[in-house]
């Protein structure tokens, strides 16, 4: 017998019991949601035999991975339905947008409405037949030779530049593929999803966190999907669109045009943005930056400040930080907790007051907010500006219009800065933008705050629900966005993530996050970053960066 302990309770069971037999004896609230489960930190399949005592817990749709494990797992049954109904087609799984994934279809002739029906239509007759979703260790010549009969050319090249000997793979009603995540044990798990038509390719749709019960109805978001567009066109001027092409241009000894390249669109962006504001420079006098963590809008900002210097501007920034109410006014979360992330957390009434004198040219005495104190300090802080000289506050609440309710909307200019991640390893395994934000991340806190990144990953779940809260509801609102991601950084992050990940040992909880990341961080050949100029937004993470 084995003791398993599940949310606090402990339960007696054969050796040998898998998690999917756990369940149907335990009889949890959300039994019909549970995609997967992590025994002493380490992420299961439900297929996975309990063999010793442990702590158990049950991840659901409504859980970020769980979520994750449930759309990939999909992704799976959608490869398996083109794979039948249109043999020698290429499935392109290209970006998170909105609540789901786009995805293109390359035939040799354009998807159509009725071509989308009949893709889910074979899709439902695969869950419905509830098959087995069988993951497989095997030797990588096997897997080569597998994806090479299938068709799957790019991970065959990118299988060719790893230094491994086996490889991980899932296989369904004879196609086999791998997802760099698990799976659910069969299909019959994945009833819920809808396809929607968007030329020229279509959106997958799942149940979403929060409403795990329910496929939402598709909500566009137009300067979001143009960005990923010029992301990918990005990836054609550089020629570079997978994993496998970008270590072929490391292995090639291209390094340096790579990187040049890169920076210059940044640069050119960024020098587009500024013209803008210039354009507009008589209404638009207070500039507005959001973005969600480690976006680089720290070096963003900084940067457009020179752009706008060079357009004849003389731009000023005002903290938000400084705005801060005292301590003990702080409003809770639901813990009980000062909530520093919410909007209430500041001053408004005081901030929109100094926004406006400012504008009208009178000279105001700008706060300090004392952290260690928990209070804002006058320190003899003055600020008096001319009209010719823009206004730019960066924070999480920038784009939203209750920060800046007395402020006309003909005085403001809002930017949504991110990154926005298109470098996929192969045509189904796209790199999420989370994921490349969190290697950024744990490599700064390390780099400038000396946190381990154990420490990281913890608190990253609640930067992302402050992220969802705070800043994802408004990137609408935003006048342009800037994509900060830069198509050769996870090969460059690699070599500062890689140690501190592995020092994650199997008792802390970080430890599957940590095993995840490591698992398609292989896939990148290092880089050398001396080509790296020091005004880069990479810069911020690694160090050594013009910018303060």
């Amino acid at each position: 017998m084995v003791s398993v302990e599940i949310a606090g309770n402990k339960y007696d069971f054969t050796r040998g019991t898998t998690l999917e037999e756990i369940i149907e004896r335990v009889e949890p609230d959300d039994k019909e949601i549970i995609v997967a489960g992590i025994i002493n930190n380490q992420l299961c399949d439900l297929t996975t035999p309990v063999r010793d005592d442990c702590k158990l817990k049950f991840l659901t749709i409504n859980d970020e991975f769980g979520n994750r494990i449930y759309r990939r797992s999909l992704f799976l049954v959608l490869v398996r339905a083109i794979y039948e109904l249109f043999p020698g087609a290429q499935l392109s799984i290209e970006h998170s947008i909105s609540n789901g994934i786009y995805c293109e279809l390359h035939k040799d002739s354009p998807l159509t409405q009725r071509d989308l029906s009949r893709i889910e239509f074979k899709m439902y007759e695969l869950i419905n037949a509830d098959l087995p979703i069988t993951g497989k260790e095997l030797p990588v010549e096997e897997v080569k030779e597998i994806f090479s009969r299938q068709g799957f050319l790019d991970k065959v090249k990118l299988l060719n530049q790893l230094e491994i000997t086996t490889c991980p793979v899932y296989e369904l009603d004879g196609v086999y593929d791998y997802f760099y995540f698990n799976m659910v044990p069969r299909t019959g798990y994945l009833k819920r999803f809808d396809l929607h038509y968007r030329m020229p390719g279509f959106i997958l749709l799942y149940p979403q966190k929060g409403n795990p019960y329910q496929v939402p109805e598709f909500i566009e978001q137009p300067k979001l999907a143009s960005i990923f567009h010029e992301y990918e066109k990005w990836g054609d001027i550089i020629g570079v669109g997978n994993v496998s092409e970008l270590n072929r241009m490391i292995a090639e000894g291209r390094v340096g045009e790579l990187v040049r390249i890169s920076e210059a669109l940044h640069e050119k962006k960024i020098a587009n943005i500024a013209d803008k504001i210039s354009d507009n420079i008589e209404k638009k006098r207070i500039i507005l930056i959001a973005g969600p963590s480690s976006s680089g809008k720290t070096t963003f900002a900084q940067r457009l400040a020179i752009q706008l210097r060079v357009n004849g501007l003389r731009p000023v920034a005002i903290s938000t930080d400084d705005y801060f109410v005292d301590r003990e006014e702080t409003p809770l979360d639901e813990n009980g907790n000062y909530d520093f992330e919410a909007i209430e957390a500041i001053d408004l009434s005081l901030f929109n007051d100094h926004l406006l004198e400012l504008l009208q040219g009178k000279r105001v005495e700008i706060p300090v907010f004392n952290f260690q104190k928990g209070a804002r300090e006058s320190r003899g802080k003055y600020l008096q500006i001319e009209e010719d000289q823009p206004i730019i506050i960066e924070g999480i609440h920038s784009l939203n219009d209750r920060l800046t309710p007395i402020i006309p909307q003909d005085n403001k200019f809002k930017i949504y800065v991110s990154a926005l991640t298109q470098l996929n390893l192969d045509r189904h395994n796209r790199i999420p933008t989370t994921d490349t934000r969190l290697i950024r991340r744990i490599v700064r806190d390390h780099h400038f705050r000396n946190h381990p990144a154990a420490k990281t990953i913890a608190y990253w779940p609640g930067v992302r629900r402050g992220e969802e809260k705070n800043i994802f509801p408004f990137q609408e609102n935003a006048d342009v966005m800037f994509n900060s991601a830069l198509i050769y950084e996870l090969a460059v992050l690699k070599k500062y993530a890689e140690p501190l990940l592995e020092a994650i040992s199997r008792e802390e909880e970080g430890y599957y996050q940590a095993r995840r990341l490591l698992g398609f961080l292989k896939c990148f050949k290092p880089m050398p970053e001396e080509d790296i100029p020091r005004t880069s937004i990479l810069r911020e993470f690694i160090g050594d960066s013009a910018f303060h």
